[in-house]
C-alpha cells in the first residue's frame, strides 16, 4: 500500500511516501523550485517521491494533507471576532486568499493531484496530530510522551501525547494565541530576523548576549505556571490581528523599535536572543518535567518547530528526566507530510508497529534524490568542466589531504537530506582545527553574517572523546559542550570582552566548532546510513589524528540546500570553495573555466 503526505499553502511545503509502513521517500518543495520555505503545493516534491517509489500516481492508495483547513478557517474568525474591530486591515487582507484557495482545499488538492494523474482518496489529518506522528512512529521507542511545540496549527499550539505501539492519544494542548513558538518568533522579528527561516539566527546569536531581559519577559510577556503551561499578555503582540509580530507596546518594553533588517547589531538584540532563549529552555524543561510526571514513561519525542531549537534539546537530555529523548530530524511544517501518511498507516488503517533493534525509520533523514554518475558525467561534459574520476581508495585520501590543508570542499553525495540540516548529502566541509575556517566559511562561502557557528560531523564512536554527550546524535539536533581538556584558557583581556568582540576568539583546540559558551550542535556519523561520508572521516582521522569535520549545509544565504550536480556545480564556481565532489567526481577549482558571476545575485546574497 503506497500513502502519500502533503503539507503546503503555509511554509515549507514538503511529500512523503510510505509503502506498507516504509519510509520510501520524503523532500521539500524548495529544493525543487529554488524558492526557500516554498508554500506551493508540492508537485515536484512528489514528483520525486513518485520517481524514487518507481510508481506513478495511479498506484496511490490514500493522499493525507497534514492539515484541517476548516478548524483553522474557524480559529482565524474566531480570532477576528474576539479581538475586533482591531484587525480589520489583516482580516482584509486574509480573507481573499481562505475565499480563493484554503477554504476549498479539498476542491483545490483534488484538481492539483488529478493534473498528476489521479485522484486517489483524500484524507485529512491534524496538524498536531501529523507532528506527534511524525515524532513517534519513526522513532526506537516502543511507548513514549511526545511534545508538540510550534507556532500554531489549527488551534493547538503545544500539545501531550502518549504514544504506544501504533497509536497516539491526545492528553493535553495549549491553545492560540497562546504560543511558545510564536513569543519566540516576536523576538526573531524584533531583533531584525525573518519570522520562520531566522529563528536559528537567533538561537546562535544568544552567546553573544547576557540574559538581563529574562525578568522583564516573566513579569510582562509570558505568565509561566510550574507545570510549563503559559499564557501570553495579547497587549504586547499583534500577530493576533495584525501584520506584524510586536507592537508599540512591546517597543516601549525593550527601549525601542525593532531592528531594521541587516540594520547593525547591537548589544541590545544579543542580550534579547540569550534572555528569549533561556525563557525558552525554562518553558521547554518545565513542561520535560510534567510529561514525566504525568505519563510516567522512560522516553520522550519532540518535534514541530521549537523541536529544532537543539540548544534547548540538549538542556531536556542533560536534566536526565528520561532515558533517551528521540527528535523528528524535519521537525516543522515539511514534516507534517511524513507524520500524515504514517498516522494513516498505524492510526487509521490500524497496521502493526515493529521497533527493530532500538533503531528509528529515518535512515539517518537521507530520503530524497540522488544523482547517478551518468547524469552527473552528462552535465559536467556539457559544461567542459575540467575534473577527474576517481575510486574510493584515491578519491577519499585525496579529500582528506585536502581537508587538512585548510581548503574548504563542496560534498555532494547519495540522497539528498529531509529537514532543515546537512548531514553529509549535501554539504560544504573543513578542518576544524583552522581558526580561520569560521570566518572563511561565513563570509567568503555562506556569504552570511560573521557570528553564526557551524556544526562538527564526528565519528559516532568518537563523539564522547571530544565532547561530554553520551550517545548518538545523527540529526544535529542536540547542543553539548566540548570536553574541557580541548577548551582553551582565555587571558584575562579576553575575558573581559563584551558582546561581538568575543568573535574571534578561539575557544577550544576545534575552533571552527566550538561556541563562545564551548558548546558545539553535534552530528554523529554513522556506517549504517552514510558509508562515504563515515569512510571521509576515518580517512581524515588517519591523517590528522582528528575525527571531526566542520560540517555546514551546502548553498549560500537567502538559497534551499543544493539538489543536483548542477547546483551544487553553481554554488561552487559563485563561492570561494576549492574543491567540488560529486559522488566520484573531483573537480579544483583553480583547474575550472572562468565564471562570469551573476551581478543579481551577487548584489542579495554578499553582505557588503
Amino acid at each position: 500500500m503506497n500513502i502519500l503526505g502533503i503539507s503546503a499553502y503555509y511554509h515549507d511545503s514538503a511529500a512523503a511516501l510510505i509503502r506498507d509502513g516504509d519510509i520510501i521517500a520524503a523532500a521539500q518543495e524548495e529544493r525543487f523550485s529554488r524558492k526557500k520555505h516554498d508554500a506551493r503545493f508540492p508537485v515536484h516534491a512528489i514528483r520525486s517521491c513518485l520517481d524514487i517509489g518507481q510508481i506513478s500516481m495511479p498506484d496511490v492508495d490514500h493522499v493525507v494533507f497534514y492539515d484541517k483547513p476548516l478548524v483553522k478557517f474557524e480559529r482565524l474568525l474566531e480570532t477576528y471576532l474576539g479581538f475586533a474591530p482591531k484587525g480589520f486591515r489583516s482580516f482584509v487582507q486574509a480573507m481573499p486568499i481562505w475565499l480563493k484557495e484554503k477554504l476549498y482545499l479539498k476542491s483545490v488538492l483534488k484538481k492539483e493531484l488529478a493534473a498528476l494523474g489521479s485522484t486517489p482518496p483524500l484524507l485529512f489529518s491534524e496538524h498536531h496530530q501529523a507532528h506527534a506522528a511524525s515524532a513517534f512512529f519513526p522513532s526506537p521507542f516502543k511507548k513514549a510522551g511526545v511534545l508538540c511545540l510550534d507556532g500554531v496549527g489549527e488551534w493547538a499550539t503545544t500539545s501531550v501525547w502518549l504514544g504506544e505501539d501504533n497509536q497516539l492519544s491526545s492528553q493535553w494542548e495549549i491553545d492560540f494565541p497562546h504560543s511558545l513558538g510564536l513569543l519566540y518568533s516576536a523576538f526573531t522579528y524584533f531583533t531584525g530576523f525573518k519570522v520562520n527561516s531566522g529563528e536559528y539566527k537567533l538561537m546562535g546569536l544568544a552567546p553573544y548576549g547576557e540574559p538581563k531581559y529574562v525578568q522583564t519577559i516573566l513579569d510582562n510577556l509570558i505568565d509561566l505556571k510550574e507545570d510549563g503551561t503559559f499564557q501570553l499578555n495579547m497587549r504586547y503582540f499583534n500577530y493576533a490581528v495584525g501584520l506584524t509580530m510586536t507592537n508599540r507596546q512591546f517597543d516601549k518594553l525593550f527601549g525601542g523599535p525593532p531592528r531594521p533588517a541587516e540594520g547593525t547589531l547591537t548589544q541590545r538584540e544579543m542580550d534579547l536572543a540569550r534572555s528569549i532563549q533561556a525563557v525558552t529552555e525554562e518553558v521547554v524543561l518545565r513542561l520535560g518535567r510534567t510529561v514525566h510526571k504525568e505519563l510516567g514513561v522512560d522516553y520522550l519525542c519532540l518535534a514541530g518547530g521549537v523541536a529544532l531549537n537543539c540548544v534547548a534539546n540538549g538542556r531536556l537530555l542533560r536534566e536526565n528526566l528520561f532515558k533517551d529523548i528521540w527528535i523528528q530530524p524535519a521537525a516543522g511544517d515539511a514534516g507534517g507530510a511524513l507524520g500524515a501518511a504514517l498516522s494513516i498507516w498505524y492510526e487509521y488503517l490500524d497496521n502493526p508497529r515493529q521497533v527493530v533493534n532500538g533503531t528509528d525509520m529515518m535512515q539517518g533523514a537521507y530520503l530524497g534524490p540522488h544523482s547517478d554518475e551518468d547524469e552527473i558525467r552528462r552535465y559536467l561534459d556539457s559544461i567542459n568542466a575540467p575534473y577527474e574520476y576517481l575510486a574510493d581508495d584515491e578519491l577519499f585520501p585525496k579529500v582528506a589531504s585536502s581537508l587538512a590543508e585548510e581548503n574548504v570542499v563542496g560534498w555532494f553525495q547519495g540522497r539528498m537530506e529531509f529537514g532543515p540540516r546537512a548531514l553529509g548529502g549535501r554539504s560544504i566541509i573543513g578542518d576544524p582545527r583552522s581558526p580561520k575556517m569560521q570566518s572563511v566559511m561565513n563570509l567568503k562561502i555562506k556569504y552570511r553574517e560573521s557570528f553564526r557557528p557551524f556544526a562538527p560531523s564526528v565519528l559516532h564512536e568518537r563523539v564522547s572523546d571530544y565532547f561530554e554527550i553520551d550517545r548518538a546524535s545523527p540529526y544535529m539536533l542536540l547542543v553539548d559542550y566540548v570536553k574541557p581538556e580541548f577548551r582553551l584558557p582565555l587571558t584575562e583581556a579576553q575575558e573581559n570582552l563584551f558582546g561581538i568582540e568575543k568573535l574571534n576568539v578561539p575557544r577550544s583546540k576545534l575552533p571552527a566548532i566550538t561556541h563562545l559558551d564551548y558548546s558545539a550542535r553535534i552530528q554523529t556519523v554513522h556506517p549504517e546510513t552514510n558509508p562515504r561520508y563515515y569512510a571521509l572521516l576515518k580517512q581524515f582521522d588517519g591523517l590528522t589524528g582528528c575525527p571531526v569535520l566542520v560540517n555546514t549545509s551546502f548553498n549560500v544565504r537567502g538559497e534551499p540546500l543544493v539538489c543536483t550536480p548542477k547546483e551544487a556545480y553553481q554554488c561552487f564556481m559563485r563561492t570561494e570553495m576549492d574543491y567540488l565532489v560529486l559522488e566520484n567526481f573531483l573537480l579544483s577549482k583553480h583547474n575550472q573555466p572562468e565564471w562570469a558571476k551573476d551581478e543579481a545575485w551577487k548584489q542579495e546574497f554578499e553582505l557588503d
